[in-house]
């Protein structure tokens, strides 16, 4: 079998199996089993594959067909340009999360000390302190904190912490039970999807990601109701609080900030123009 049999094999599964983009999907594992890039497949596609790759690529096309998440079969997946280890223990990093991990590295400056929440993969703080010192907006001064409630999601983020010698302290915590620091900037992506839309969700979120890291409870609300109310107990003066949120809790948790007492709350659109990200600023005075 060549490459481009081998692709057309995966698309025509994908297609019948109703994943979208399947084209896509064949190709990028026919490039995770071959080595061979996407760019040099353009080129020669008809170059055959091995026994053994063959057999590697059908195996993962069955599993792809039956709504496995393709980073599931690589484990792996790009964020901020950069690629974090992945696993089922572990929200796969999504793009609208690069809309909060951006505004916070546009806030962070050299001496801060860093909290993300609910880290999962680690990819927003390990993403903060790598690229933070790319632009030299961090010095030997920063801190850089990841805190979630799941032992296996830490033990994910820590091979990430490790693929970059990142400098990045992780707590095995539920929300802020064992952290005793204090911080000029707070990030999270808690879980917000209200318990009976799950359900509803598509096969490879709802089956696949932790539902730890998806359940929000039964408004979706009851992680940011946690982490408004208790950030102030943890930020420093005139700290900063930024959350993702679903499409349509704009207003509700910009209340919930309001009510606490935080100023100058903003929410900004993702690349799609839904509410994505709330951020305010905490002063103690």
């Amino acid at each position: 079998m060549n490459l481009k049999e081998a692709g057309r094999i995966g698309e025509d599964a994908f297609l019948k199996a109703g994943i979208a983009d399947g084209l896509t999907d064949a190709r990028l594992l026919l490039e995770w089993v071959t080595g061979i890039s996407l760019a040099e497949y353009a080129m020669n596609p008809f170059q055959p594959m091995t026994t053994e790759q063959e057999r590697r690529y059908l195996e993962l096309v069955e599993k792809r067909r039956r709504r496995v998440p393709l980073q599931h079969l690589t484990g792996e997946q790009e964020f901020m340009g950069l690629i974090f280890r992945v696993s089922p223990d572990v929200l796969i990093p999504r793009q609208d999360t690069e809309l909060l991990t951006e505004e916070a590295l546009k806030r962070l400056r050299p001496g801060m000390n860093v909290l993300d929440l609910c880290t999962g993969s680690g990819c927003i703080i390990v993403s903060l302190e790598q690229i933070g010192k790319k632009r030299r907006a961090v010095d030997e001064r920063n801190t850089f904190t990841g805190s979630d409630i799941s032992h296996a999601a830490l033990q994910i983020a820590e091979i990430n912490k490790l693929r970059y010698r990142a400098e990045v302290s992780f707590v095995e915590s539920d929300l802020f039970e064992r952290l005793n620091g204090s911080y000029d900037m707070i990030v999270s992506n808690p879980p917000y999807i209200k318990t009976d839309v799950i359900a509803e969700l598509e096969e490879e979120v709802r089956c696949y990601d932790p539902i730890v890291a998806l359940d929000g409870r039964e408004d979706g609300l009851y992680f940011y109701r946690r982490i408004v109310q208790e950030a102030k107990s943890f930020l420093n003066d005139g700290g900063q609080l930024l959350l993702e949120i679903g499409y349509d809790q704009k207003r509700a948790v910009a209340d919930l900030m309001e009510g606490q007492g935080f100023r100058e709350i903003r929410v900004l659109k993702d690349l799609a123009g839904l509410d994505r990200v709330v951020t305010g600023r905490y002063d103690k005075c």
